[in-house]
């Protein structure tokens, strides 16, 4: 299995981001993960998990709320500060990482190579290793400089995925929505996502709705 690490900054979307963590702990795969201050404060708001930026509680914290039953001895968190770290590393081996949700200044701080946190070091160091760096915003609308700061990115390998989920699948529930989003961003890794519905057609999409009802 792989190895992935996994940033959650500030910006909304905490709801992306365990659903992301859930499809690459159940799948087997190992995680490193870091929060920002940010990144806490949005679990807190939008999912009512409360983190304090200690790992050792964070781990048990986040291993609860993601109902891990196994799997939860593959799942390693860092302090923001914790440069020692061995994510900090090139020589850290990885499969690549995800930064879901991805605020705008730390999408910027990564594009200027700041590096001014464990986050964005891992980040700086996925690109420099030219392994796979997929950076998911939920931010509207655009100003110029998030525009230019993406382009940036792209330019330095990342693909930067924006949160917008599809409708053309039809979907019922809010977690139909943000399956739509990880589904997606798992596949971007190279993760099969066992959850993310393929589009087979219209045909496919209307008998999926009528046996729903």
């Amino acid at each position: 299995m792989g190895s992935y690490v996994v940033g959650v900054a500030g910006g909304s979307g905490a709801p992306y981001a365990l659903r992301v963590l859930e499809g690459l702990l159940n799948g087997g795969h190992q995680v490193s993960a870091v929060f920002s201050h940010a990144g806490r404060r949005v679990f807190e708001l939008e999912a009512d998990i409360h983190l304090t930026g200690e790992p050792g509680s964070d781990r048990k914290t986040l291993a609860a709320a993601l109902g891990l039953e196994s799997g939860a001895e593959r799942l390693r968190l860092f302090a923001l500060d914790d440069f020692g770290a061995s994510i900090a590393s090139g020589s850290f081996k990885t499969d690549g990482m995800v930064i879901v949700p991805c605020s705008m200044g730390t999408l910027g701080r990564i594009a200027m190579g700041a590096g001014s946190s464990l986050l964005e070091r891992a980040a700086d160091v996925t690109l420099k290793e030219r392994r796979k760096l997929v950076v998911v915003p939920r931010e509207a609308p655009l100003n110029l400089i998030h525009i230019r700061n993406m382009a940036t990115l792209t330019e330095a390998g990342a693909e930067v995925f924006p949160a917008m989920p599809g409708f053309y699948q039809r979907p019922r529930t809010v977690q139909d929505v943000i399956d739509s989003v990880a589904g997606r961003v798992l596949e971007r890794l190279g993760v099969e996502s066992r959850f993310l519905q393929r589009w087979t057609g219209p045909e496919a999409a209307n008998r999926r709705w009528a046996e729903e009802d």
